[in-house]
């Protein structure tokens, strides 16, 4: 049973691809409860209302017949008809976004998470801000025209300016701190293993699984925002690290793809994704791609990937599942959640970390020990030559590692 109770809302969107669906879920996740849809025709959005004349009419009905409703939008509203609709419906209005940054906000638990998400609603709320701007600020200068100072909307939009400059350089220190902690695990020289993919795929399940972690796994959108770090040993005695990373999600908010930048930048040092897909999604080919999309958009288009096809507990069509694992690139189907496919999936890894050859020349400085040992160790060096700074050589590696020692390749 639950402590409090949960806020009564109506959503309004396109009904397409199970959109209202995910809507639903992260209403959910923020504590509220769906009481109605609203489904407006796909025509071009009002300026002023985002819905139609009708529409607006059905859904003031609607929240007549409750008591302290919430209305949230699955797309983007503009600041004028955010407000528009506030002073209109005489409710709380929320659209897409700014649910998202309310369910961050209560899911971030460390420093940097809350940098990020506290960041991400200054930049949301600031073209947001209304009030008495136009009577009450400072005017051009000349007679009849001098204003009585800055009003209080002027006044709040600086401070919030001058906190985002605050926010942007403490992120920035947090940057040049995971910079750091980067360093001890740049000398093991592991490969990195990072799990990625659409939020609630089942990454944390797997993660646990696989490293045997106590982390928070819960059937719910957006339960892990923080990345999480740990060690895992192939049966071949391989030593990696992996991470678990925050769920991706279609239609995600810019300003978190920007303020959680820091955090994604971890995917950065991967040397291979593991793109985590949840089989038993009905939406599961848009959740890939909404995936997809986003690597690309941070630059990881290039990176290896193994497709885990996970929750292949909860198919019952064999043929489905058969169909799933041709289709997706490198597929490996797997249960977090029983372990079914997850020596499979091992074994993939292990394949992935070990084939694909590149051969290249290497210029690596004397002080670089651990990468010049790298090399030797995983690939097959066909010159060396030692030089006043360094040392040269051409060698054969597999494409992971000569991913990893790519900024030594002449």
């Amino acid at each position: 049973m639950e402590k409090t109770p949960r806020e009564k809302t109506i959503i309004v969107g396109y009904e397409e691809n199970g959109t209202l669906d995910e809507l639903e879920a992260l209403v959910w996740s923020a504590g509220g409860r769906v009481l109605e849809r609203i489904t407006p025709r796909r025509l071009k959005p009002n300026p002023a209302y985002f819905l139609s004349e009708g529409k607006l009419w059905e859904l003031k009905n609607a929240i007549s017949a409750q008591q302290g409703v919430l209305v949230v939008f699955d797309d983007e509203l503009t600041p004028v008809q955010a407000r528009n609709l506030e002073a209109e419906l005489m409710v709380k209005v929320l659209d897409r976004t700014g649910l998202i940054l309310d369910i961050f906000a209560l899911r971030a638990r460390t420093r940097e998470a809350k940098l990020q998400v506290e960041k991400a609603q200054l930049e949301y709320l600031l073209p947001r801000l209304s009030g008495e701007g136009v009577n009450l600020s400072r005017l051009a200068g000349g007679i009849g025209t001098r204003g009585p100072g800055e009003s209080k909307l002027e006044a709040d939009r600086r401070r919030i300016r001058a906190k985002i400059a605050v926010l942007n350089r403490q992120l920035k220190q947090v940057k040049a701190n995971r910079q750091l902690q980067r360093a001890p695990r740049r000398r093991l020289a592991w490969p990195v293993l990072a799990l990625v993919g659409y939020t609630n795929a089942g990454k944390s399940t797997l993660f646990q699984t696989l490293t045997g972690a106590a982390v928070e796994v819960e059937d719910r959108l957006f339960s892990t925002l923080d990345p999480t770090f740990r060690r895992l040993i192939f049966p071949n005695q391989l030593e990696t690290l992996l991470i678990d990373t925050v769920g991706l999600i279609r239609k995600l908010p810019h300003q978190l793809v920007n303020a959680f930048r820091a955090t994604l930048e971890e995917l950065q040092e991967a040397d291979l994704l593991l793109h985590v897909v949840n089989l038993a999604s009905p939406q599961r080919d848009e959740e890939y791609l909404a995936g997809v999309k986003l690597l690309k958009e941070l630059g990881l288009e290039k990176k290896p990937v193994v497709t885990v096809l996970n929750k292949k507990d909860l198919l019952e069509n064999e043929f489905t599942l058969l169909r799933a694992v041709r289709m997706f690139p490198q597929a490996v189907a797997i249960s977090a959640q029983t372990g079914a496919g997850i020596e499979q999936l091992k074994g993939k890894v292990v394949e992935m970390l070990s084939t694909y050859v590149d051969r290249g020349a290497f210029f690596i400085p004397f002080d670089e020990g651990s990468s010049l040992s790298l090399l030797h160790e995983k690939g097959k060096v066909h010159t060396e030559e030692y030089r006043a700074s360094g040392v040269y050589l051409e060698a054969e590696l597999p494409k992971i590692w000569f991913e990893r020692l790519r900024r030594f390749k002449v």
